[in-house]
Parts: structure tokens; C-alpha cells; sequence
């Protein structure tokens, strides 16, 4: 340090690259100081900043991952539901296919019923019109029949009970004929 002192005094050009002994020394006291400062007050709080900060991110990781992982419960959740639903709807349709089926057939069977009904209802119709004009038929023929062999005999065939035998017989005789023919 002298000979830089020295140095100095014979106005001897220096080396830049070196600073004087009072600087260098004032340098490195200010330089220690700074560094004790900033080791004592703020590196803590910069630690502090930085370990909040990454408790910070480590937590909204761990909120988004139990987020991520809720989400995906319920997206199951909601497959499941979805799934069991689709089944539902297809059990339904199916039992309202089958009922439908079922409701045509019991439909089929009662107007089948009702058809057989009406036909029969018909025929019994059919069968006491038949037997009333037949009636109707063998009294007027009988009142004719007798009417105009009175008007041939030339006298009154107004026996009833004999008219209504000969009527009678007359009549059988027609049917077996017509019988016989078929």
C-alpha cells in the first residue's frame, strides 16, 4: 500500500485494472456493508416473498388437482346416469311396445267378439223373419188357395180346420219337393 502511495506521489501512471489502496479499502467496508444489510433485512423478506409464492402456486396446483379430480367423480357420476337412463328409456319403450301389442290383441279379440255377436244376432233375426213370413206366407196362400177353389168348386170353403189341413198338406208336399231337388 505504501509503494501505491508511492506510486501515486511520483505521478507514476497507474494501472487501471487496480485500483488505489484508500479506494480498494473504502470499497470493500462499503461493500460489507451493503452485503450485511441486504444478508440481515431484505434476503428474509425476498425467502418470505418466495416461499409465499410457492406455497402460493403448490396450493392452486393441489386446488386444481382435487378440482380435476371432483370433476372427473362427477363426469362418472354424471355417465352413470346417463347410462342408467338410456337403459330406462329402453325398458319403457319396450314395455309400451309390448303394451301396445297386447292392447291390439285384446282390441282384435273383442271386436272379433262383437263381429261373432252381430253375425249370430243376424242369423237369429234372419231365422224368426224367415219363420214369420213363412206364417205370413201359408196363411195368405191358404186364404187365396181357398178363395179360388171356392170360386172354381163354386161354393164356400170356409171350414177352418179342414182349410188349414189341406193348406198344411199342400205346403209339406211343396217343401219335400223342393228338398228332394236339392
Amino acid at each position: 500500500m505504501i509503494a501505491n502511495w508511492m506510486q501515486l506521489a511520483a505521478g507514476e501512471e497507474q494501472n487501471p485494472l487496480i485500483p488505489p489502496g484508500p479506494e480498494l479499502l473504502v470499497g470493500t467496508i462499503a461493500f460489507a456493508i451493503v452485503f450485511f444489510f441486504f444478508w440481515k433485512k431484505l434476503l428474509p423478506n425476498i425467502n418470505k416473498v418466495l416461499e409465499q409464492r410457492r406455497e402460493a402456486i403448490e396450493g392452486g396446483i393441489e386446488k386444481a388437482e382435487a378440482a380435476q379430480t371432483e370433476a372427473q367423480s362427477v363426469l362418472e357420476q354424471y355417465k352413470a346416469q346417463l347410462a342408467e337412463a338410456r337403459h330406462e328409456a329402453a325398458r319403457l319403450r319396450q314395455e309400451a311396445q309390448e303394451q301396445g301389442a297386447q292392447l291390439i290383441a285384446e282390441m282384435r279379440a273383442e271386436g272379433q267378439r262383437q263381429r261373432e255377436e252381430i253375425i249370430a244376432a243376424g242369423h237369429t233375426q234372419i231365422a224368426a223373419d224367415r219363420k214369420a213370413a213363412s206364417q205370413s206366407l201359408r196363411q195368405d196362400v191358404g186364404q187365396l188357395a181357398t178363395t179360388l177353389a171356392g170360386k172354381l168348386v163354386g161354393e164356400s170353403l170356409e171350414d177352418h180346420a179342414r182349410q188349414s189341413r189341406t193348406i198344411d198338406r199342400f205346403l209339406d208336399e211343396l217343401e219335400e219337393k223342393a228338398e228332394a231337388a236339392r
